[in-house]
């Protein structure tokens, strides 16, 4: 369906209509007092801008506002000037829809410098996720203006920028996204990615990030660097346990493409054993929606004006690191991460929103949590030390000891119809801690120790089981799944 906005290519009527409440965009019905609009419009002033359409109930069905009268019409048009300090960039755009309903969009610009408040009480709103937060405490305002400075970096002018190092296809491929008619330039300038001057167009350091060539040639250290480390801690030295050290230099999308493909090759996978069917299913080190979420959020939330540090991804055996220059934005703690957020890059963020990089605004903290809970993970765990922010991602592939031979796997399964329910539970144990003795055998399987003895010859005549001594009579010899 074709844009009806000629402020905002990207809407439709149906958009309008059926979309999903997000960071950017709030439907307000006709009944919505001209105070409580005034509200809403404030709050995505402190956040990320956004769109408030009005005149639209809950369901999506539109509400004529010329139903208002001329009086109350009136007030709505006023309501920035009435209601709202300082002065605020907000463009009211009225349109009339194909079945005669008049509806408003108040086009909301962010404003990286200024707070917004009420006139009548200064009373502080800031959008979060889908709704409006407020009014805020005296300590909440106060973490909001100092997080404004750092915001600001994204929203600089870079004259130093040559056009001609932006990259072609990425910035194509955005145009088309917002189904954009004009040049990816006017893209730029219209979504505040840029400004025009007498003497050309002067792109911000938000546009170098998300489409140059290579930021890192005008944003230092402006990249994402992996490491993998053998064991489960840091070393140095003659103990040095780096094995790959990998740095991705490339526009934020392509950056997220990049790191897509490569961590997904990267981390291994285990197997969990089905003991109703007897199939073994493979289980990632990680799920990618953790993972690729995590580095995602990094990538949008970084503070880019602090310089001296690249996003960085640590591979442990036992865990995944990822971390990112900068504290916690306004309003979030380790400890309320999980319901307060807040972008400290929201142009960034709504850019790569608009292109699919991110595919609920504001929501990647609570999938993270989901996705390991759903792969019977521990919890995600953030710090924030030293201006530097981790997730943590816990794995449980260092409880397998070894890795099984595929050939072993088959014959498991091949033959699990005909497995004993004493030979199903010794294979079970087995495939959890890798070897056994009988004495630890006994104390998991209910039976006797010539029972389990029995039970293991069949597992070995099946080339499943091999047994480790070189006595013919060693109690304390190891059983194993065989290495072929």
């Amino acid at each position: 369906m074709s844009a009806f906005s000629i402020h905002n290519s990207s809407l439709t009527l149906e958009g309008i209509r059926k979309g999903v409440e997000n960071q950017y965009f709030e439907r307000k019905g006709r009944d919505t007092k001209a105070s409580k609009l005034a509200n809403e419009i404030i709050g995505m002033l402190n956040a990320s801008g956004g769109v408030i359409a009005f005149g639209f109930a809950e369901s999506g069905e539109a509400e004529d506002l010329a139903q208002l009268g001329p009086e109350k019409l009136d007030a709505y048009r006023k309501i920035i000037n009435d209601f709202i300090h300082p002065p605020a960039n907000v463009l009211l755009e009225e349109i009339t829809l194909p079945d005669g309903e008049l509806i408003f969009l108040y086009h909301v610009e962010q404003d990286h410098e200024r707070l917004f408040h009420r006139k009548d009480n200064e009373d502080v709103f800031l959008r979060v996720a889908d709704s409006n937060k407020g009014p805020l405490s005296r300590e909440e305002v106060r973490k909001l203006e100092y997080h404004k400075p750092i915001r600001a970096f994204e929203d600089e002018l870079r004259p130093d920028f040559d056009p001609a190092d932006l990259r072609k296809s990425v910035c194509e491929y955005y145009r088309e996204q917002m189904r954009f008619e004009g040049s990816f330039e006017d893209l730029a300038i219209r979504r505040n990615l840029a400004v025009r001057k007498h003497d050309g167009v002067i792109y911000k350091n938000a546009a170098i990030l998300l489409f140059a060539e290579d930021p890192s040639k005008y944003i230092p250290n402006a990249l994402v660097r992996y490491v993998r480390y053998t064991g489960s801690e840091r070393r140095s030295g003659q103990d040095f346990n780096v094995i790959k050290d990998e740095r991705f230099e490339e526009c934020l999308p392509r950056l997220i493409e990049l790191l897509d493909r490569f961590v997904h090759a990267t981390l291994r996978d285990y197997y969990y054993l089905d003991m109703k069917e007897g199939k073994f299913q493979r289980i990632p080190e990680y799920p990618k929606e953790a993972w690729l979420e995590g580095i995602v959020n990094a990538i949008c939330h970084r503070s880019y004006n602090l310089q001296g540090n690249s996003i960085y991804i640590k591979h442990f055996d036992d865990r995944l690191e990822i971390s990112n220059s900068g504290p916690l934005p306004a309003q979030v703690t380790v400890e309320t991460i999980m319901k307060e957020r807040y972008s400290r890059n929201p142009r960034i963020a709504r850019v790569l929103s608009e292109m699919g990089y991110v595919r609920e605004l504001n929501e990647g903290v609570p999938r993270i949590f989901s996705a390991m809970h759903q792969s019977m993970l521990a919890d995600p765990v953030y710090t924030d030390v030293n201006d530097t922010v981790t997730l943590t991602l816990q794995n449980k592939v260092t409880n397998h000891k070894e890795t099984i031979h595929a050939d072993v796997l088959r014959a498991i399964e091949d033959h699990w119809k005909d497995f004993t329910p004493t030979q199903k539970s010794l294979v079970d144990h087995l495939f959890e801690n890798f070897e056994a003795t009988l004495d630890s055998l006994a104390a998991v399987v209910a039976v006797g120790e010539k029972s389990i003895k029995n039970n293991l010859k069949g597992l070995e005549k099946l080339d499943i089981v091999e047994r480790v001594s070189e006595r013919l009579r060693d109690k304390n010899a190891i059983y194993r799944f065989k290495n072929k």
